[in-house]
């Protein structure tokens, strides 16, 4: 078989469509948008389609939307330039202990800048206890900042009640949403959500890498961090490639022109996933809510006894990419920060694996790879001091 890849956390393949509409903008329309010039013109209106196809996705007006260089541009843009913008309304932030690094290093620049940051703590499912927002909630609060998608348990936060608790203070305090994770893999509606600003990316949607976008809710005021030419975009200064936003907004098209089919497609792959290596693998333990609590695409598993960057390396040997419980928090060998939050101890976490999904697995592949995962667990087990052998 070809190489089985379960690590669309991480990135995804870009999809052959995808590299279709990029070529044109690597060839002949390698142009950048200028007035005046026939050439200059037709990039600004491949643009503004562009731009288009991403507010639609979102139910956002084209105003709204602005190229980045990726996701995590797009939350520095973000928090950086909302918080420049309006460190004269409040100088309190709030984020959970669980949020993508992104979020919680900012958090961190801000308080070492003097600012005042308050973690909120999280249950043994990765949610945010609505009720600790609102008491964390004071005077100079300006900006709360959430994951939509937890990108290690994949625990979906309940934005609508956030949004709700936020109206009931007695000023405006703005909402950031890092939904990297979540966007194109579960319905996402910025009005329906109430969310102010959030970060999207190409990449892990099969679109090209180094490519994302920020959504800024009109009326909400953003400074410039980058300062320099104004290519594409007042926030992302100096030459974005059009190349890759013609191959973002292909990737867009092709997921939202059938978003209910795709969306169930991953739905049935993971619920496939989930039940055989339950049915299949004993002393095992589901990181993370069941059902529609979680993103689709996102299942975290604790094998217990091993350690998970064996069964990693081991299924690698079998031609088949997954993730270890640590992706994205470190590339050393600690306990990964949300599993921990989540009152996992230090065994849990390394013995994690993380299948992401995506809408080019098949329910044979998830086969496969249970069938050689069983393998790997049950050899490694027996070399385990830990593991008492089942009869």
């Amino acid at each position: 078989m070809e190489r089985i890849y379960f690590n669309n956390c991480l990135t995804s393949k870009p999809a052959p469509e995808v590299i279709e509409a990029m070529l044109p903008y690597l060839t002949d329309k390698f142009q950048l948008p200028e007035n005046f010039v026939i050439s200059g013109g037709i990039i600004n209106a491949d643009l503004a389609n562009f731009r288009k196809i991403i507010a639609d996705s979102m139910s956002a007006e084209p105003s709204e939307i602005h190229f980045t260089t990726g996701g995590t541009s797009a939350n520095n843009l973000a928090i950086k330039g909302f918080i420049s913008e309006n460190a004269n309304q409040g100088t309190h932030l709030i984020v959970s202990v669980i949020d993508y690094p992104d979020l919680l290093t900012n958090a961190a620049f801000f308080e070492k800048s003097g600012f005042d940051v308050t973690y909120l703590d999280t249950d043994e499912e990765g949610y945010v206890n609505p009720e600790e927002l609102r008491e964390a909630i004071q005077d100079d609060t300006i900006l709360f900042m959430t994951t939509m998608a937890n990108h290690t348990v994949g625990t979906l936060q309940p934005l609508k009640e956030y949004r709700k608790i936020l109206d009931e203070a007695n000023h405006k305090i703005a909402m950031h949403v890092d939904a990297c994770e979540a966007y194109g893999r579960y319905p996402l509606d910025v009005n329906d959500l109430g969310i102010d600003i959030m970060s999207i990316s190409a990449h892990k949607i099969h679109g090209p890498k180094g490519v994302g976008a920020m959504y800024v809710r009109k009326g909400i005021k953003i400074g410039p961090t980058k300062h320099g030419i104004n290519r594409l975009d007042e926030f992302e200064t100096g030459g974005i490639s059009t190349a890759a936003i013609a191959g973002f907004a292909k990737a867009v098209e092709l997921i939202f022109s059938n978003f209910d089919q795709y969306f169930q497609h991953i739905k049935d792959l993971q619920k496939h996933l989930l039940d055989k290596i339950e049915s299949t693998i004993s002393h095992t333990l589901l990181n993370g809510p069941r059902g529609d609590k979680r993103v689709p695409h996102n299942m975290n598993i604790s094998f217990d006894y091993i350690e998970g960057e064996a069964i990693i390396m081991m299924l690698d040997m079998v031609g088949i990419s997954a993730a270890t419980g640590s992706a994205c928090a470190s590339k050393g060998l600690k306990a990964n920060y949300v599993m921990m939050a989540l009152g996992r101890n230090h065994e849990q976490s390394h013995s994690s694996i993380k299948f992401t999904l995506s809408r080019y697995n098949t329910k044979d592949e998830i086969d496969y790879t249970v069938e050689k995962l069983a393998e790997i667990v049950r050899n490694l087990r027996r070399l385990s001091p830990l593991y008492k052998e089942e009869n």
